[in-house]
């Protein structure tokens, strides 16, 4: 497993690959190319930016079935797919800022899918070619407006809504593994993404027929059930398998 990310050291911003305690500082985004300048950082020195930069961020829904029931919702028969606005994307450490109190805004643990390639028409037998790897990531949601609006794109794009990273690991295998939410160090989300209807896959050939896949683009692949209510001065840890947990605050936007 290799392990990737975006990086500042003062006012410094850069992507490199980390290796150990090192980050080796790439010359170009390494979706795009994987090219060290030979420069090293030290990663306890640097502060972890947002790992990618995504010209399209998309989210499916209703891809566990646990969720579909504790939502109240039904099958739709093939993966439910809507776009994020990039902005709302937040790094580890971040603070999420809930832009309505008086709203239910829900946390949502997802496995996030990194694009390699640009993808167009592919199938489900090639899909996994086009992708890059793997992060974690939180889709934070308005249900207020959710309910009352009808659709997704709002209630899920203002800004920090998104919290995703800390990094992004290439050649690993995500067919089976643990995800879990924990709220204040009380475990609310504990899933395995085999539990998922739609694979890594399927998704990305869905969403290829759709649309253009662009290196550097984001989906996240749905979240399972016990998904719940945040407030300000929540502490939220979002877990994959063994990597790095993805750690963010809550508070009130001003």
């Amino acid at each position: 497993m290799r392990t990737f990310g975006g990086f500042k050291l003062g006012k410094e911003s850069f992507y490199g690959e980390v290796r150990g305690e090192d980050v080796l500082v790439l010359a170009k985004p390494y979706w795009i190319d994987i090219h060290p300048t030979g420069e090293v950082r030290k990663l306890k020195e640097v502060d972890v930016d947002l790992p990618v930069a995504p010209s399209k961020l998309i989210a499916v829904g209703l891809n566990y079935a646990d969720h579909i029931a504790e939502m109240k919702r039904t099958p739709l028969g093939t993966p439910l797919i809507w776009f994020k606005a990039p902005n709302s994307l937040l790094p580890h450490n971040g603070n999420i800022e809930i832009a309505f109190s008086e709203h239910q805004t829900d946390f949502e643990t997802e496995l996030g899918i990194v694009i390699g390639r640009a993808a167009k028409n592919v199938s489900v037998e090639r899909a996994l070619d086009f992708v890059f790897g793997y992060t974690i990531g939180l889709d934070i949601s308005d249900r207020d407006l959710q309910k009352s609006e009808k659709q997704f794109g709002r209630c899920k794009s203002f800004d920090t809504y998104t919290p995703i990273g800390p990094f992004v690991y290439a050649d690993v295998d995500v067919r089976d593994l643990s995800l879990e939410l924990r709220q204040n160090g009380e475990v609310r989300q504990r899933a395995r993404t085999s539990q998922m209807i739609y694979s890594v896959g399927e998704i990305i050939s869905f969403a290829s027929k759709s649309l253009s896949l662009m290196p550097g683009d984001v989906i996240l692949t749905g979240t399972p059930s016990g998904v719940g209510p945040i407030r300000a001065g929540d502490e939220l840890e979002a877990r994959i398998s063994d990597w790095p947990p993805l750690r963010n605050c809550v508070r009130n936007a001003r």
